[in-house]
């Protein structure tokens, strides 16, 4: 075996030490912030205000981030309906709360592209003819919400090249039309989001101000038909985080954190025996030591309506981790 040969495996071997047993510099200060959907909180039968309210008041989270459903709001062609998105809005605006607000038509929660049924049921999804409504849709959310102090940045789309959901297929160079729209009206930094476990964020570091990446643990893998936990470990996130900020200068963030179970169904048809598959008290404080691992200072936890749900049905353990995590 050639010198050089050897040097690179020995070198080789020596990373993918550090790699698994290594350690990433740890956050001086992290925080920690919530997603809030109005849809996922009705699908699993709360009153969604509660929910909003209690995660605000309860548990003080002071960092959201609120995804917006573009059926819900504009259910009808040019006729919007934005008394619930209003009222969140100004909630966090009297607790000095700051927004992430997720734009566009794929912005997360199943079936992931929230599209009005007066495309759908249209000619328009086929040909792709509904491009310029969702420039529309964009151009009226942000001249509604641009002089809220509460909205720190927009998210426009949501890990829109990775083909989960029932989605059209999202071509980047209307993703470029996007994200220049957007800048074109409010000069707020725009957030690209990107898978943490399928990516390497190179993309969404091109398209981005601001880098946000998910972090999930265990989930159901439907292409193996089976539950799987990842195996990447924290550094594989760091790596990729530091990667980023030496070479494109963008800030990486979690945008997704899994605290809530990722079932073969959707989770509110999914039996609280399976749920435990993927994510229960303990699955969650594991979860939290390991995203402390990674190096990153800022996480948005994925979960908190399902938390409620549990509390609701006397099983407050998570929730009261969650405001024991944001006291300290």
């Amino acid at each position: 075996m050639k010198k050089k040969t050897k040097l690179f495996l020995i070198a080789f071997f020596v990373f993918l030490l550090w790699l698994f047993f290594g350690s990433a510099p740890k956050a001086s200060k992290i925080e920690w912030g919530t997603i809030f959907s109005q849809k996922h909180a009705q699908n699993l039968g709360l009153d969604w205000k509660k929910v909003y309210l209690s995660l605000l008041d309860d548990l003080n989270f002071k960092n959201i981030k609120i995804i917006t459903h573009w059926d819900l709001i504009e259910p009808e062609k040019g006729k919007f309906d934005f008394q619930d998105l209003d009222w969140q809005i100004k909630e966090a605006e009297k607790r000095n709360v700051k927004i992430i607000l997720v734009i566009g038509m794929k912005t997360g929660r199943w079936p992931e592209c929230h599209i009005p049924n007066w495309i759908t049921q249209s000619s328009k999804l086929k040909s792709q003819n509904y491009e310029n409504e969702v420039l529309n849709f964009l151009t009226t959310i942000i001249e509604r919400y641009k002089d809220s102090k509460a909205i720190f940045a927009w998210q426009v789309e949501n890990e829109p090249f990775l083909p989960f959901g029932e989605c059209p297929k999202i071509e980047k160079d209307f993703v470029k039309r996007e994200i220049n729209l957007v800048k074109s009206l409010d000069k707020r930094p725009i957030i690209f989001a990107d898978s943490g476990e399928f990516s390497f964020w190179i993309e969404a570091a091109k398209l981005g101000d601001i880098v946000s990446t998910t972090l999930h643990r265990r989930v159901y893998f439907k292409e193996i038909k089976t539950y799987i936990k990842y195996p990447f470990p924290p550094n594989f996130y760091w790596l990729k985080k530091k990667f980023i900020e030496t070479f494109f200068g963008k800030k990486v963030i979690v945008g997704e954190l899994q605290a809530e179970p990722w079932c073969k169904n959707l989770l509110y048809n999914c039996d609280p025996k399976e749920q435990e598959i993927t994510m229960d008290f303990e699955k969650f404080k594991e979860n939290i030591q390991f995203a402390k691992r990674t190096g990153f200072d800022t996480f948005y936890l994925w979960g908190g309506e399902w938390w409620y749900w549990l509390k609701e049905n006397n099983q407050n353990l998570i929730w009261e981790e969650v405001k024991n995590l944001l006291k300290l």
